[in-house]
Order: C-alpha cells, then structure tokens, then sequence
C-alpha cells in the first residue's frame, strides 16, 4: 500500500502550497485544488484517503464539497478549514460528518495530528 493520499482544496494558492509542503514532507501524497469543480471529478478517476477543503469558495462551497463527498464517497473524510469560523458554521459542518473543523491559521502539528487521526493512525508520533 503506496503512501496515504490527501487532495486539498483551497481557493488561496498559497493556502494549498503550503499545506502541501507539510504534508508531503510528512509522507503524504498530496494534489491541490483552487476551486471544488475539479477536485469533485478527479475524486471519480482517482482514490483519496482525506479530503482537506476551506469553506468559502466561489462556486461550489466547503459544505457542498462536505456533503456531495459524504454522499458518493462516505469512507473518505473530510476536514474543513476556514478564516470564517463561526459556531453556527462549526455544528452545521459536524452534522454534515466532517472529520475535523480548523479556523485559519491554525497550528500545522494540529493539523497533521487530525489528519493521522482521520487515517486511523493513533498514537503516530507528531
């Protein structure tokens, strides 16, 4: 089994490099995405372990991206970060089954730590 692969979508390109950077020198396979369109139909060529996606974008949004993955692909999950925390959005998000809800910036040992967790990795070292 090849390393655990992580799609991020991120309408801030900086955002998703990054993220990227982390991940990948944490082991992962990592593809980026500016907006959700593409990323939803790569998701029906290619496999994901974890799905990381901000919540406002253009388009199609975080919620939309949560639900449509939950729907067609419910083994997949999905962590959601965003700059627009708010409590409100924070319940709608876990009653949409995200994983884990991060408000940017967040701390990116944190980050890899939900990410294992997501993997069933417990007890990783981070």
């Amino acid at each position: 089994m090849g390393a655990p692969r992580i799609m991020v979508i991120d309408d801030e390109k900086i955002v998703g490099n990054m993220t990227k950077m982390h991940l990948v020198k944490e082991g992962f396979e990592v593809e980026t995405f500016l907006s959700a369109a593409p990323a939803l139909e790569r998701l029906k060529q290619e496999k994901f372990d974890v799905v990381v996606t901000d919540l406002k974008m253009k388009g199609i949004d975080g919620m939309e991206v949560l639900r449509t993955i939950k729907n067609q692909y419910p083994d997949i999950q999905v962590i959601m970060i965003t700059a627009f925390a708010h409590l409100n959005t924070s319940i709608e998000a876990f009653r949409g089954q995200v994983f884990d809800f991060f408000p940017k910036p967040f701390k990116i040992k944190d980050f890899i730590a939900s990410i294992n967790r997501a993997l069933g990795r417990t007890g990783q070292p981070q």
